[in-house]
């Protein structure tokens, strides 16, 4: 006899809970991907005014090895649900460029339904959607940049098991509860004015400035901002006066925004840049300081070595005055040369006419 669809459900429900209590709280196999979310998280959720089925947003910085949960609340802005820890990301600061560099990217990125990988090797995982249309637009090339578990890396980011299964649990509701995407930030670290001039020398300043005003629409509004690219650069919150779809690599058009939030932006952005400046004015300065003790170090090094020698060669002078003094003092001739004049010294000549003469014995008498 074939089961009522309810009941069905709810046997699925408790064949999944047996499974999970079996592997100690995380479900292996086939059903990993449809675990539920625990009631503590749910009620969580209810807590900060949203829901499982609600929008949500990913944010990650590789500085801190964090991926932020925000998720949208009933007043349509989006609010911190959880931070996790990054067990493991590939590559340094800065976007991936290319096939095989082992770069975690950076960016925006959107995450469709298609994007969700339900049998990963590494437990669970969504894909990142790397390369996307800014991306392409500069010829990046790679594929497969993923979120997933198992703890290791190899250009993705990965988490633990434990939390990429309630990450991809909370995207899995996010998507079913009607939401055709959910969005990825991907940073080096937090679009700090201060945090930039770190790195005011680097590359990917250029870079990391344009996607930092996709950062601070985040930042003043708590809503996701609508991105897209033209000109090579990406463009938020902003679409085409023609109403046509903007070309990734041709100049902008005219572009119509939301004056508010560009008020906001600019005002947020005018505060960053003035602690940019201060802050690389503060790291020359420390730098020039740098370079001048290090001057003053080796300037005074060379003087020491140069009073060394000066001492050196006042001592030998006296030295030889002194011996000199002495040697007129008390008649001392000048030694020898050699060492063997010492020890085999010159032989004395006499005259021979000056020399004694033998003298003959008495006459015998008898």
């Amino acid at each position: 006899m074939k089961l009522p669809k309810s009941m069905r459900l709810l046997a699925g429900a408790g064949l999944i809970a047996l499974l999970a209590a079996c592997s100690g709280g995380l479900i292996q196999g086939s059903a990993r991907s449809q675990q539920p979310l625990n009631s503590t998280t749910v009620a969580a959720l209810r807590t900060m005014g949203s829901s499982p089925q609600a929008g949500m947003v990913v944010r990650i910085f590789k500085e801190e090895k964090v991926l932020e949960v925000w998720k949208e609340k009933s007043d349509g802005t989006y609010g911190l649900f959880r931070s996790y820890d990054i067990c493991a990301y590939s590559g340094e600061y800065g976007p991936k460029i290319a096939e095989g560099d082992r770069q975690a990217p950076e960016g925006f990125y959107t995450i469709t339904p298609g994007l969700m990988n339900p049998n990963s090797n590494y437990y669970l995982a969504f894909n990142t959607g790397y390369p996307n249309k800014f991306d392409r637009a500069h010829g990046r090339t790679g594929a497969n940049l993923m979120v997933h578990g198992a703890c290791s890396s190899r250009g993705c980011y990965s988490m633990t098991d434990e939390s990429i299964a309630e990450i991809y649990a909370l995207a899995r509701e996010s998507l079913a509860g009607g939401n055709r995407s959910f969005q990825v930030q991907a940073f080096p670290f937090r679009m700090t004015g201060e945090n930039l001039a770190l790195y005011h020398d680097s590359d990917n300043l250029a870079f990391w400035r344009n996607i930092k005003v996709g950062y601070d629409h985040f930042e003043v509004t708590h809503r996701p901002p609508q991105w897209d690219v033209c000109g090579g650069e990406y463009v938020f919150d902003a679409r085409a006066e023609s109403g046509q779809p903007l070309d990734a690599r041709a100049a902008c058009p005219a572009l119509v925004r939301d004056s508010n939030i560009e008020s906001l932006v600019a005002a947020k952005e005018a505060q960053d840049n003035r602690a940019f400046e201060a802050k690389v004015a503060s790291l020359e300065d420390a730098q020039q300081r740098q370079v001048e003790q290090a001057q003053r170090q080796a300037e005074q090094q060379a003087a020491a070595q140069a009073r060394d020698a000066a001492v050196k060669e006042t001592m030998d002078n006296i030295g030889e005055s002194v011996g000199g003094f002495f040697g007129s003092l008390f008649g001392i001739q000048s030694q020898p040369s050699t060492p063997t004049e010492l020890v085999n010294p010159p032989a004395q000549t006499v005259d021979a006419s000056q020399a004694p003469q033998p003298q003959e014995p008495p006459a015998n008498r008898s």
